[in-house]
């Protein structure tokens, strides 16, 4: 049996559409438990031909269009990243990496015909998240990190912690540079041994379920609550939802809107929290020391919330039940590559058949796509072959695929969406956001040169679908 590891991570893409987006940088250092290096791996991603770049993410992180034809292809850095994500006793570390990592990865997997949630659970494989846990030290450990300010409140970006904390030197958003950042951070929040114990066993299904049970009312510690609330909210358990069974549901209590709330109004006049097992938000007990982050006033309205709640039992039931029966709406022209959700998990004659498509050679694996029992898998393995084995389609199917790049370049064609109903970035939205970027006065020498580098690039493919 291998020994546990942690595998810090990080990722650069080409925008935040999880469905839609790319890899384009992925550097990982695998440590064990106390911190010491085994290995690091760094790879580098070849722009996708139905991939936009979009402009704000190219000024960030700064890959420009001299480096979209270097590194692996798309397809075989996934791969990568799943075999190095799905070594037993993996446990996956980033920052803020739940809040975004892991789900972009997961619809990469899944574009890729790879199991997208083994990584979570399978082999003693893991996940964990520094950010909640930085969070965390914020409250309850406030001496441990100097903490950085904007605008008077606090900053919890990895880049501002870090300039404070002298912890890496390095460029922001250099996929490895975050990863040693990351590392080092854990290291030094991990000195208090008591505290890192408590911390990450919220990273641990069993544990998080064993601290929320019982526990009918208690504080829920999530970023979003802001740091005027000091990032903790007061919250009653309104029992599991009835679809999504892996998610509790969790009303808030500190909202002044509640007592105003008719059967009519429940949406608008609540507020919920979904809580995943081993996932933010972080849950804690009812104790006076958690009690004393709330402001008077907001323990007075927790109070009176209570008060209102156990005085209406009949509209309580009413939106725990509105709640446990509300769903994600559906789209229904949405797109193949976001369809994760929406197809279920593959059977295990499917996952041999994907094992199949990718040992063989690229000749052979049309063929082997059309074995495939759902045809949503066949149609994605058919946009693997346009991205990375075009010469190997027939006729039709590079139809098919030339038709899909046209939505994404014609100017006038309808753009694919995802699960929420987002739109795919195409080229002449790219062009519109370059143009309002240029006339920021405050990029600097090099954003300038990328955002140029990228209308000419945008502009050429554009010509070759006109």
């Amino acid at each position: 049996m291998q020994n546990p590891t942690y595998l810090f991570y990080d990722i650069e893409t080409t925008g935040l559409n999880k469905c839609f987006d790319q890899v384009l940088q992925f550097a990982a250092i695998r440590t064990d438990h106390a911190f010491n290096e085994l290995s690091r791996d760094e790879i580098t991603v070849r722009l996708n031909t139905d991939v936009i770049p979009s402009p704000g993410a190219v000024i960030t992180h700064r890959i420009g269009v001299t480096q979209f034809s270097d590194g692996l292809t798309e397809y075989d850095a996934i791969q990568k990243i799943h075999a190095l994500m799905n070594t037993p006793n993996t446990i996956s570390v980033g920052y803020n990496s739940l809040g975004f990592d892991d789900e972009f990865l997961r619809f990469s997997f899944y574009k890729n015909l790879l199991p997208p949630y083994t990584h979570q659970y399978a082999n003693q494989c893991g996940r964990m998240d520094i950010y909640p846990i930085t969070l965390l030290y914020y409250l309850f450990k406030p001496d441990h990190l100097q903490w950085p300010t904007q605008n008077d409140s606090v900053n919890f970006k990895l880049e501002n912690i870090n300039a404070q904390n002298h912890l890496f030197e390095g460029q922001a958003h250099n996929a490895m540079v975050d990863v040693e950042v990351t590392l080092a951070l854990a290291k030094k929040l991990s000195r208090d041994k008591s505290m890192w114990d408590f911390v990450t066993g919220y990273f641990h299904k069993k544990t998080d379920e064993e601290r929320i049970a019982n526990n009918p009312l208690g504080f829920m510690i999530n970023g979003k609550i802001g740091s005027q609330s000091q990032f903790i909210a007061p919250v009653m358990n309104l029992g599991h939802h009835q679809h999504y069974k892996n998610q509790s549901l969790w009303l808030r209590l500190d909202n002044e809107y509640l007592t105003k709330t008719t059967k009519n109004s429940i949406k608008e006049n609540t507020h919920i929290f979904r809580k995943r097992l081993a996932e933010p938000p972080v849950f804690l007990p009812i104790k006076e020391r958690y009690l004393s982050l709330l402001s008077d006033t907001r323990k007075q309205l927790f109070e009176k919330n209570k008060q209102w709640v156990s005085e209406n039992p009949a509209l309580l039931k009413s939106i725990a039940e509105f709640y446990q029966h509300e769903k994600y709406p559906e789209v229904p022209e949405r797109d193949m590559d976001a369809a994760l959700y929406d197809i279920g998990f593959s059977t295990s004659v499917e996952e041999k058949l994907f094992q199949q498509f990718h040992a063989a050679k690229p000749d052979k694996k049309s063929s082997i796509a059309t074995q495939f029992p759902n045809p949503l898998r066949q149609a994605l393995a058919m946009r693997i072959l346009g991205r990375h084995f075009n010469a190997h389609l027939s006729s039709q199917e590079k139809h098919t695929f030339d038709n899909y790049l046209k939505s994404i370049y014609s100017e006038n064609a309808v753009s694919p969406v995802d699960f929420r109903g987002e739109k795919k970035l195409t080229a002449t939205q790219a062009l519109i956001d370059i143009g309002t970027l240029q006339k920021n006065k405050l990029l600097d020498e090099v954003q300038k040169k990328l955002l140029i580098g990228l209308k000419i690039y945008l502009e050429e493919k554009s010509h070759g679908f006109e």
